[in-house]
């Protein structure tokens, strides 16, 4: 029989963690993170990791288990997952698996298509390239030997950006031929998949409530930290929510003001392009569109219960 899993996903600053702790407590759970931040080890605050209280009360696997000066890939995360979830059903409990990374979730559930190993030089002199000649001029560079990639993407990513360009010179074939080939490598589970879609407007209030919170809880030196360190900036985790506008203010490039305000509306943002990608992708969730209450965990609690009930079709 396939073993269950709970897939929780939605925007950031929807409550997830908050109640994949209490899916996990009221089914003898053991949390799991999706979020491509979170599993770095610094920045707990600032990419709202679950506090040390929280983690206290049930199990939390891969939350800050990497290093900044890793680049953490969703081959690399599910791999990861795929070994905790074992181990998780080995001990007879429950997965509960929680993040706003689409993608992470997507080739948990589904695979991803093979690519090529990347040798390190390869690696090293893309990136340098990209910091060399900037984003717009990089991206035209790639549009003339691979257009087809160039043109799917945004010329401000840049982690996707050196991503194509690298695996073109690697293997000389455009990722998107990588791409088009069978994906492999999904973990077979029996799922059940909540999505986390509040009210708009609540939503962009938490946003913008939570980072003034994470600036009162040490989010400021949480990134001096992180700057000290003098890691690549096209890194994923120097490119966190929150993370360049505070090492603007850093710099006195910023003021206070100038870096919330910037942070909070980067949030908003990617709390939008979340909700659009969860929509677009998911194949039939359970959605929760009201504000979490307790009202509301009872009735997920309920729909759990059923689904782990319930035999496999």
């Amino acid at each position: 029989m396939t073993r269950p899993a709970i897939i929780l996903t939605g925007p950031t600053a929807s409550g997830k963690s908050g109640l994949a702790l209490a899916i996990a407590r009221q089914f003898d759970g053991v949390v799991v993170n999706a979020d491509s931040m979170q599993v770095y080890d610094v920045l707990r605050v600032v990419t709202a990791r679950p506090s040390a209280e929280d983690e206290s009360l049930a199990p939390h696997r891969l939350y800050g288990v990497l290093s900044p000066s890793v680049n953490c890939s969703a081959a690399m995360w599910k791999d990861m997952a795929a070994a905790e979830m074992e181990s998780i059903w080995q001990q007879g409990k429950l997965p509960v698996v929680v993040g706003g990374t689409g993608l992470y979730i997507r080739t948990l559930m589904h695979g991803i298509s093979p690519a090529p190993d990347i040798p390190e030089e390869v690696r090293s002199k893309t990136r340098a390239l990209l910091a060399e000649m900037g984003n717009a001029a990089f991206h035209a560079l790639l549009e003339k030997r691979d257009p087809v990639m160039a043109a799917r993407l945004d010329p401000a990513n840049s982690q996707r950006l050196a991503r194509a360009y690298e695996v073109l010179e690697a293997s000389g074939k455009s990722l998107a031929e990588w791409q088009a080939l069978p994906m492999q490598g999904a973990v077979p589970a029996r799922w059940m998949t909540l999505f986390l879609d509040p009210p708009r407007n609540i939503l962009y209030d938490n946003c913008d409530r939570r980072f003034v919170q994470m600036i009162e809880q040490g989010a400021l030196d949480e990134v001096r930290a992180l700057l000290d360190r003098g890691l690549d900036p096209a890194l994923p985790a120097m490119k966190a929510l929150g993370v360049p506008e505070l090492a603007g203010l850093l710099s006195q490039n910023l003021t206070m003001e100038q870096a919330i305000e910037q942070a909070q509306r980067a949030t908003r943002n990617y709390a939008k392009r979340q909700l659009t990608w969860f929509r677009n992708q998911l194949e039939k969730p359970e959605t929760v569109s009201a504000q979490l209450s307790e009202r509301i965990f009872d009735e997920i609690f309920a729909k759990v219960r059923h689904f782990l009930l319930t035999p496999t079709k």
